[in-house]
């Protein structure tokens, strides 16, 4: 089925015929993970996988989504750890070849880049004709957005959007630096912290889908293969279950009619809904929630939360 662009008209138009007093409780996410194969950090990549395997099991996820980035896999181990994503039941994508900025290259370099991940990604079983952009960077331009879009289209390939947009990589970032530094921090503060920002990120973006389309659509949360990933697997989906969100499959997310919209607006790098709501007069200002603002995560790791220093449980 073709993406189709629609208007504000339209969404008012789709709201009015799928909101339902039931339809509208559902609060459903699909997990996807981004940037795989990583480097080693405190944890090697290797056990890394393994880790987010067996966390994901245990969680009972049956189905997460994987984006590779097909320059990382430099080697057998590299290569065998996305293989071990595919037999565990979970589908792979492609994120690309070298993670470029679509605002730094041509349309038909980014096209070709992807060209050269399709042709790793051919390697593998258990994949989707999906493509994730690099940075959520679909449109530093019009006519690039418009000449990518044509380009998946002629390869077949599907944009894989996310929904619940969030910094889960600005505050791997923090922790890796405090542990580098030799500083000490509180696991369970670290967890807390995780679980916390993602969970208000899905709810933020669920909020404004119910106040723009009238209904929670399916969601994909945005994540990336890194440590505090593999770490707390369990106890984001044990936190976003207690909220009451279901776990489902990026198959069966990715089957939502929001999937068949393309939005026409530059306003991209935070997701779908947020480019829907934008497109429905909502500013792009009102975007700057906790779990996408910098500060305001260092000073929840540093302060707020105590994962830095002696907190005690």
């Amino acid at each position: 089925m073709k993406s189709v662009r629609v208007s504000a008209l339209f969404y008012i138009l789709l709201s009015c015929a799928l909101v339902s007093p039931v339809y509208a409780a559902e609060k459903r996410i699909a997990l996807t993970y981004d940037d795989a194969p990583r480097s080693d950090a405190v944890i090697s990549g290797d056990d890394r996988a393994a880790m987010l395997i067996a966390g994901l099991e245990a969680a009972g996820v049956e189905q997460a989504g994987f984006f590779i980035t097909t320059s990382r896999i430099n080697s057998p181990e590299r290569l065998q750890r996305i293989q071990s994503y595919a037999a565990a039941g979970h589908v792979l994508a492609n994120h690309s070849h070298t993670h470029p900025w679509l605002r730094e290259v041509t349309a038909e370099e980014y096209l070709a880049d992807i060209d050269r991940a399709s042709e790793t990604m051919a390697l593998f079983e258990n994949t989707r004709p999906w493509f994730r952009f690099p940075y959520l960077n679909e449109a530093p331009t019009v006519e690039k957005r418009d000449a990518v879009r044509a380009g998946l289209v002629a390869r077949d390939l599907r944009n894989a959007y996310v929904t619940v947009d969030n910094y889960d990589w600005y505050l791997e970032s923090l922790y890796q630096r405090a542990v580098k530094a030799g500083e000490a921090v509180c696991m369970s503060a670290l967890s807390d912290l995780y679980t916390d920002m993602l969970v208000d990120a899905a709810n933020f973006f669920n909020d404004v889908a119910v106040e723009t389309m009238g209904h929670s659509p399916a969601h994909t949360l945005l994540l990336h293969e890194n440590d505090i990933a593999a770490l707390f697997v369990l106890d984001l989906v044990a936190a976003l279950e207690a909220d009451g969100w279901e776990i489902i499959t990026v198959d069966e997310a990715y089957q939502d009619p929001i999937a068949d919209i393309e939005p026409d607006t530059r306003f991209l790098g935070q997701g779908r809904v947020a480019a829907i709501a934008s497109l429905n007069g909502r500013s792009p200002k009102t975007f700057d929630h906790f779990a996408i603002n910098e500060d305001q995560i260092e000073t929840a790791f540093r302060e707020e939360y105590g994962v830095i220093g002696d907190r005690t449980d």
